[in-house]
């Protein structure tokens, strides 16, 4: 694991969106197209707002979310309507979104449809994972009914999951699809995340849901 700290959080979101931008180029030098796998929440909003206005071959990459809540995008929990507000805009609006969520029912439900696009952008070019601090990532959170099967060598790629404090089902990339990134970068911020992470490094991925990524990975903080 590199750990790279910043004295404060736009020192971070401009160094990580460098870092971003770096890998994407690097991916579409080698490839046709490259994709980037992103979470969602508030913490990464800087960080979008910069990259999205860094100039480079945008129409070639493909952008999805690491996993969601299961809302329509008009809902204030939707991470892909903040995703199109923060980082689908500027330069990076010639990006192509790949979804994460329809108009199904249940997470169950909608996954069928949405494998395929998702299958063809695979395998991840760079990733950026966020952490909470009970140690979950994307929406593999500790405790929650299908950790097992998302965090299995065999899982699918998408899992529906249900934990206790997270207000919606939600779907997620599975650990197989998530681990298997050509690059990956975790965002923390704040004392609590910073202890959080090194806790989860002496603790199983099954109590740590973020520790199944850290060894390959380059961690960026800021206070």
């Amino acid at each position: 694991m590199e750990l790279i700290t910043y004295p404060d959080r736009e020192m971070l979101a401009m160094g990580l969106a460098d870092r971003l931008a770096s890998g994407l180029r690097t991916a579409l030098r080698a490839n046709e197209r490259a994709s980037l796998c992103v979470p969602g929440g508030s913490s990464p909003d800087e960080t979008f707002r910069t990259l999205s206005g860094v100039a480079l071959d945008w129409k070639s990459v493909d952008v999805f979310l690491g996993d969601e809540r299961w809302v329509r995008e008009g809902s204030d929990r939707s991470n892909t309507a903040l995703l199109k507000r923060t980082l689908l805009t500027d330069h990076a609006a010639a990006a192509r979104l790949v979804p994460m969520v329809n108009a199904a029912a249940a997470p169950e439900d909608g996954i069928p449809d949405l494998v395929p696009a998702l299958e063809a952008a695979l395998p991840i070019s760079v990733l950026l994972l966020g952490m909470g601090e009970d140690m979950h990532t994307a929406s593999l959170f500790p405790g929650a009914d299908r950790l097992a099967e998302a965090m299995a060598e065999d899982a699918p790629i998408l899992v529906p999951m249900r934990a206790e404090g997270a207000e919606e089902p939600r779907v997620t990339l599975s650990r197989r699809v998530l681990v298997d990134a050509m690059e990956t970068h975790i965002l923390i911020m704040g004392d609590a995340k910073r202890d959080a992470l090194e806790r989860a490094q002496g603790l199983d991925p099954m109590q740590a849901p973020v520790a199944a990524f850290l060894r390959e990975a380059c961690v960026h903080w800021a206070p």
